[in-house]
C-alpha cells in the first residue's frame, strides 16, 4: 500500500522518473486502474454538492468512462497520427502510464464543498491534462512534448464537452 500511495504522490507531483518507472513496472497495471477508479470515484463524490447523494454512482460512472474516452484517443491520436520515428505501441505501457495521470484528479472530491466546487473541478482537469501530456510522452517515446501535447488535448476537449454537457 505504502508504494502505491508513494506513486499517486509522484504521479500527482508530475514526476517524470514515476511515469517512466511504471511503463516499464508490468506488476503496476493493478495499480494504474486503482488510480483511474479512485479518481473516478472522487469525482462522484465531488458531485454531491450538484446532484445529492444520487448523484455519486452517476457521476463516478460518467468520470470513468469521460477519462478511458480520453486515454482512448489519445493513444488512437499518439499512434496513428503524431507518432514519431521512436514511437512503440505497446497498449500495457501505455495504459499503466497514463493510468497514473489520473492521480491528480483524487481533489475532485473536495468538490464537496460548495463554494469550491466548480474550482476544484477545473483544477483537477488542468492538472490531469498536464500529467496525461507527461504521461503520454513517456509512454509514447516522444522526444518533443508538443506532440504529447496535440495528441492529448483533442480527447481533453471531448472528455471536457461530455463532462459539461453531463453536469449542465
Amino acid at each position: 500500500m505504502a508504494i502505491f500511495t508513494d506513486r499517486i504522490i509522484q504521479a500527482a507531483k508530475l514526476e517524470v522518473r514515476l511515469y517512466q518507472r511504471v511503463k516499464a513496472d508490468k506488476k503496476a497495471m493493478g495499480q494504474a486502474a486503482a488510480a483511474v477508479l479512485l479518481s473516478s470515484a472522487a469525482a462522484g463524490l465531488g458531485t454531491i454538492t450538484r446532484a445529492g447523494f444520487g448523484g455519486v454512482v452517476p457521476g463516478t460512472i460518467m468520470a470513468l468512462i469521460r477519462w478511458c474516452l480520453w486515454a482512448f484517443l489519445t493513444y488512437q491520436i499518439g499512434t496513428k497520427l503524431l507518432p514519431e520515428a521512436r514511437t512503440k505501441a505497446d497498449i500495457g505501457e501505455f495504459a499503466r502510464t497514463v493510468g497514473f495521470s489520473a492521480a491528480p484528479g483524487l481533489i475532485r472530491v473536495l468538490g464537496i464543498v460548495p463554494p469550491a466546487a466548480e474550482m476544484v473541478f477545473l483544477v483537477a482537469d488542468m492538472w490531469m491534462l498536464v500529467a496525461m501530456v507527461i504521461a503520454v510522452r513517456q509512454a509514447l517515446d516522444y522526444v518533443w512534448t508538443e506532440r504529447a501535447v496535440g495528441a492529448c488535448v483533442p480527447g481533453w476537449i471531448v472528455n471536457m464537452l461530455i463532462g459539461f454537457w453531463f453536469y449542465a
